[in-house]
This record gives C-alpha cells, sequence and structure tokens, in this order.
C-alpha cells in the first residue's frame, strides 16, 4: 500500500501516470493541479485517485497536502508548457522555481522515498551532438522554459546531497497520446488533418523532433521506481526515431488519407530549436520492449479522436 502526489496531474503525461498507478488498488494516488492548462477532464474517475485543485508554487496552498498525506513517491510533473505559451509568459515560467522549492523542502522533511521530475529536452538548448545523451548539458538555449528545468535539476541534486532526498530526473522529449492539448504539433496537425483543413508549419519545416507515445513515456517512469539504475539518476525519455516537422505532416496527411495542404509560415524567432532526438538507452534497457512506432501511436489517436 503507497501513497503518491503527481503535482500537474491534470495534463497529458500526468494524468495517464495516475491512471496506471490507480491499476494497482492498494495505491491511493493524490493529483493536485491548478488547472491553468491542465483539465479535470484527464483526471481519471477512479476511487483511489483524488483530485485536490491547488497551485505548487504557493508554499501556504501545498503544504497542507503533505501535512494531511504521507507520500511515499511524489512525482513534480507541474509547470508551465508549451513553446508559445512560455515565450508569453516568461514570469510564470519563472514562478515555477518555487513549486520546485516547496516540493523539494516539503518531501524532505515528511519521510518521502524518493521524488521524481520532470525536467525537458529543452535543457540541451541547440545541439552539440546527436543524439542527445543525459551526460551532456550545454544549456546553450537563452529560453526561460530552459533554464528553469537545468535550475530544477541542480535543486534536485542539491537536495540529495545536502538531506540525503533520493531523486529521479527524467528529461521528457516530445510525447503525445490521446490527452494532449491541441496546441501542441502533432495533435494540432492531426485534427487539421481529420477535419481537412491547411497545416501550418513554421520556416521550410526541416527542424526535427522526435514523437514518443504517452504509454512508453509513462510505463519507462513507473518501472523507474523498483529499478535501482534509477536512483539519483537522468534519463532521457523519448523516442530515437528523427524526422522532420514537415515529413511529420506529410505521413499524418497520408495517415488520414486527407485533402488538407501544408502552408508555410514565417520561422519563429526564437524557440524552435534546429534539432532534437535523444539517446535513449537506458530507457530501452528500463522499459524492456519495442516502443510504439510513430504511425501505430498515430492510428490509436484517430481512432481515440473517432469515438469522441
Amino acid at each position: 500500500m503507497k501513497t503518491y502526489l503527481i503535482t500537474g496531474g491534470a495534463g497529458n503525461v500526468g494524468g495517464t501516470l495516475a491512471l496506471y498507478l490507480a491499476k494497482d488498488k492498494s495505491n491511493t494516488i493524490i493529483i493536485v493541479d491548478n488547472l491553468s492548462t491542465g483539465s479535470l477532464d484527464k483526471v481519471p474517475k477512479l476511487n483511489n485517485v483524488h483530485f485536490i485543485k491547488s497551485d505548487v508554487n504557493l508554499y501556504a496552498d501545498i503544504a497542507p497536502i503533505f501535512a494531511r498525506y504521507n507520500f511515499d513517491y511524489v512525482f513534480h510533473y507541474a509547470a508551465l508548457v508549451g513553446v508559445k505559451r512560455t515565450l508569453e509568459y516568461p514570469m510564470r515560467v519563472l514562478n515555477d522555481i518555487e513549486g520546485i522549492r516547496n516540493v523539494l523542502s516539503l518531501s524532505k522533511n515528511s519521510g518521502v522515498k524518493r521524488v521524481f521530475y520532470s525536467s525537458s529536452s529543452e535543457v540541451y538548448g541547440e545541439p552539440f551532438e546527436i543524439p542527445q545523451n543525459e551526460k551532456t548539458t550545454p544549456l546553450n538555449s537563452r529560453l526561460p522554459y530552459a533554464i528553469v528545468k537545468n535550475v530544477g535539476e541542480a535543486f534536485f541534486k542539491s537536495y540529495y546531497q545536502e538531506y540525503g532526498l533520493e531523486y529521479t530526473i527524467f528529461r521528457f522529449f516530445n510525447t503525445y497520446g490521446p490527452n494532449q492539448s491541441e496546441d501542441f504539433v502533432l495533435p494540432r496537425f492531426l485534427k487539421l488533418a481529420l477535419r481537412d483543413e491547411d497545416i501550418s508549419i513554421y520556416g521550410d519545416g526541416m527542424q526535427t523532433r522526435s514523437f514518443c507515445y504517452v504509454d512508453d513515456n509513462v510505463e519507462t517512469c513507473l518501472k523507474s521506481i523498483t529499478n535501482t539504475t534509477c536512483v539519483n539518476a537522468i534519463i532521457n525519455i523519448g523516442s530515437d526515431k528523427e524526422q522532420t516537422i514537415l515529413s511529420l505532416a506529410k505521413e499524418i496527411i497520408k495517415l488520414t488519407n486527407s485533402k488538407s495542404k501544408i502552408i508555410h509560415l514565417p520561422a519563429l524567432e526564437e524557440g524552435d530549436m534546429a534539432r532534437r532526438c535523444p539517446d535513449i538507452s537506458k530507457m530501452k534497457l528500463i522499459l524492456n520492449r519495442d516502443l510504439v512506432s510513430l504511425d501505430e501511436g498515430i492510428k490509436k489517436l484517430i481512432e481515440f479522436y473517432a469515438q469522441r
């Protein structure tokens, strides 16, 4: 019998993580989210999952929750996400540092066994090498989001060094799934294609990304709880199949048999990194199965959207 806290649990990855944890009826899962970008629709409606609307960045909001429950493990996933959103609201991004500090301070004083942190591929900035390896952290990005994630990683390492609070840092690359918001690239392209509407791409579309299906992400994170190699470690979570954004749009049009046309918009001034592709050697060892292919994942989403 274990009690888990998931901050940001009303999001795509957090909500799916809660669903997986809840399969064990002896587990109690507490989801905390301020619903600024999350949605109650993504919170599993199960007896052992409990939602509390709270802002983790406010100590007075989150401290009573730690006082009420004895958490065994904490997944700190709450953060402002999305390139456009984080560029528009840089101060909100910087406020997330307070949430990191609050979670770590409360965890080390309440007997939490380990804290899991959702960092990001953005800590790599523009890559010096491909694939991007966990040992390489150049941080040559000027974006507040990337800086905050890197500061967060430093906090977790420092709390272990100073207080012995164990951690696992996940560097998430693009993760998609049924509950992902439409303002992210893959669901946006897919929904436009299903409606035969034009698909807009920034620049020439030659910027690369890799796309990880949410089940692969979550199952790896869950297995990291009991995998001793994941204690006080950094793990890339993503797919190592690199492709251009243009090729993604074309693949989606093909799979949906869509009449959509691809429209090129001016390139973004900042925030649209040229390449993204992780070294997922660690992830593959932990997951110990083949990853869901992009075509398979897109077909899963098409089926999901068709049922709504």
